[in-house]
């Protein structure tokens, strides 16, 4: 699914609740001002948290070998901040088929696959 894709889908959504009302153009400014928002709290080292869908995390790499493909020689690549998508349960559950309860999942403050 591309951007265009998500507005499109977007549009869709609210056209049904709100009628048409709100343009193609807005509800593409409102994925970009969404998108943006998100871009600027992980280039700020924030965590995002989104109920029900996931969240956005940066993470440090650790200082690490490796290895030239062409000369076959070892360079160590320095550890650096990278940004990391963690699922909620709804999400995982809906994506393998199971059935999400009723109101959720419990809240788990646990990262039991970190």
């Amino acid at each position: 699914m591309t951007k265009a894709d998500l507005v499109e889908r977007v549009t869709e959504q609210i056209s049904r609740t709100a009628g048409p009302l709100i343009s193609k153009k807005d509800c593409a400014r409102v994925v970009d001002a969404f998108l943006d928002a998100i871009k600027d709290a992980m280039k700020d080292q924030k965590n995002i948290e989104v109920r029900g869908f996931g969240t956005f995390k940066i993470r440090q790499r650790k200082t690490r070998m490796a290895r030239n493909p062409r000369t076959g020689e070892p360079v160590e690549v320095s550890a650096r901040p990278v940004p990391v998508f963690k699922p909620s349960k709804e999400l995982r559950a809906m994506v393998a088929g199971e059935e999400v309860p009723e109101g959720g999942f419990p809240e788990d403050d646990d990262d039991d696959d970190e």
